[in-house]
């Protein structure tokens, strides 16, 4: 047998056309909406929920009072990006009055997972003391790993809102970490077997039965298509929706859209 190119099974922009054009656009796109939203004092910037200076979220709010709230949560394989190039995909949460939060966080190698995993916890924390009613999570990619493992047991918060949590869907997600052990991602990771398990919701069985959707293209790595059915496989709340012609970078488009596809998996 050939041996398998594990950082090419898990490589994204080598397999879309103009990738780079892509990380120019979304930061240009996310700073006009957030210049228009500031212009409408419907947004609060750099809300502090933790000590590091990336422990911040942007809050988006719509025009009418909040149904209640949608957490975002970006990728990037926990080592890239921030909060300040997906403003514009609040858009689509907002027009059905929904308030929108988008938290950074601190990345690898300077945090482990695990930490990321309690930073966004945090966040979510935070933002839900500010806006009432049901709870929507969403992340892509490494943000989709994020907000499924906010349903597993392990996870402590601070606020007793849990319950609140009506709805995961999980972009493209990554829900077994352990084939990343054979990346060299890992040598950021740091992660050995026993972190990349207890950081793969896959594994965790006792998790909250909450509605999950595990939104992937169609036309993604055929690895992020199979991390997706592995999730709908194991866990009985969640299934799997395969968004045909869509890559790894505009999958996460219909956000911006109120009534596309993925805007009804996310809020019905």
């Amino acid at each position: 047998m050939s041996e398998i190119d594990w950082d090419d099974l898990y490589a994204n922009g080598a397999y879309i056309e103009d990738a780079a054009d892509y990380p120019p656009r979304w930061a240009a796109l996310a700073a006009e909406f957030r210049a228009q939203m500031q212009a409408k004092d419907k947004c609060q910037l750099d809300i502090t929920y933790g000590p590091h200076a990336r422990e911040k979220f942007d809050l988006f709010l719509p025009d009418a009072a909040p149904r209640g709230l949608v957490v975002f949560v970006h990728g990037g394989y926990w080592l890239a990006f921030d909060k300040s190039s997906w403003s514009h995909l609040a858009a689509g949460a907002l027009a059905r009055e929904y308030a929108v939060a988008m938290p950074s966080y601190v990345l690898s190698p300077e945090v482990p997972v695990s930490t990321i995993t309690k930073q966004i916890a945090a966040a979510i924390d935070k933002a839900a003391g500010m806006v009432a009613g049901p709870i929507h999570l969403t992340g892509h990619s490494a943000g989709g790993h994020l907000v499924t493992r906010m349903l597993c047991s392990d996870i402590h918060w601070q606020g007793c809102f849990p319950a609140r949590i009506a709805r995961v869907v999980s972009i493209s997600g990554v829900h077994d970490l352990r084939p990343l052990l054979n990346t060299t991602m890992n040598d950021q990771f740091k992660m050995d077997e026993a972190a990349a398990a207890a950081e793969s919701p896959l594994l965790h069985h006792d998790h909250k039965p909450v509605p999950v959707v595990a939104w992937v293209g169609g036309d993604e790595r055929p690895v992020f298509i199979k991390q997706s059915k592995w999730l709908a496989r194991d866990w009985p709340s969640a299934e799997m929706v395969i968004d045909p012609g869509k890559h790894h970078f505009n999958v996460i488009d219909g956000l911006a859209d109120p009534d596309s596809p993925l805007m009804h998996a996310l809020l019905g």
